[in-house]
């Protein structure tokens, strides 16, 4: 296992993310308490969330924050993140990560489960974002990170609704960098490829699916969840400070 960069900034940094039991959530859920943050997350897992913490504690750190929440409720969500922010002293970095990549025929999606999809997937960004800005702007500044997904610049079938979510969250990050740039608020987009989460080790990344997709990426090496979680810390880092209303493909060279 290789050593990674230790972000001294990141030591004390109050940080919230969705989806954070599981998948790249829980890599970063783990990143960012190895860094020495305090750690808060939200999902509806809540078995594996208490395993992942169960499992943090055993490592000697420190046992993050965390409640089950339905994202797509949006005064939950929004409760949820004030909570933390109550508990932790303020809120520095908000990870919008959590997503549901379902494939649907667009020709059978109904009104009900299009804006179910945009619920999950782009409206739960927005209103997460609109209240971890009031607890910034309280606390001098911050850093706003939303997953996207290559999906977004790709286009593949079979997923309008998740690629049209995606591809929104670009223009939710340009709009809030834009307008939270002097509260000293910066809003990055990370775009990851195909990576190797155990959902999509059940679902989808068959054998002849994966070696597809390695014939068309320059690195023919699988993405992990910590490789999204390092550019995370990165970009939640003062290493960054400068860095704000950009996208960051990371896709083993699929773009």
């Amino acid at each position: 296992m290789p050593d990674f960069t230790t972000y001294p900034s990141l030591r004390g940094r109050k940080v919230f993310i969705t989806g954070g039991a599981t998948g790249i959530g829980a890599a970063m859920v783990e990143a960012f308490a190895a860094q020495g943050a305090v750690v808060g997350h939200l999902d509806l897992a809540t078995e594996a969330a208490e395993a992942l913490a169960d499992q943090l504690e055993q490592a000697g750190l420190a046992r993050p924050w965390f409640r089950r929440v339905d994202v797509t409720e949006a005064a939950a969500l929004k409760a949820a993140i004030a909570d933390f922010g109550a508990a932790s002293g303020g809120l520095d970095v908000l990870v919008n990560n959590v997503a549901n990549d379902t494939r649907h025929d667009p020709l059978a999606t109904t009104e009900a489960s299009w804006r179910a999809c945009m619920a999950v997937n782009l409206d739960c960004a927005f209103f997460a974002s609109q209240r971890a800005v009031e607890l910034m702007r309280a606390g001098g500044g911050g850093a706003i990170i939303n997953f996207s997904s290559i999906n977004a610049l790709l286009g593949p079938s079979e997923m309008p609704g998740y690629v049209a979510a995606k591809a929104g969250l670009l223009g939710l990050t340009k709009a809030f960098a834009r307008q939270y740039g002097p509260d000293r608020i910066r809003v990055n987009t990370i775009l990851p490829g195909w990576v190797v989460t155990q959902r999509q080790l059940d679902l989808w990344l068959t054998e002849e699916a994966e070696s597809a997709w390695m014939e068309q990426v320059c690195l023919k090496q699988r993405i992990e969840p910590v490789d999204a979680a390092n550019l995370a810390l990165f970009l939640a880092a003062d290493d960054s400070r400068m860095i704000t209303n950009q996208q960051f493909v990371i896709d083993g060279g699929r773009v």
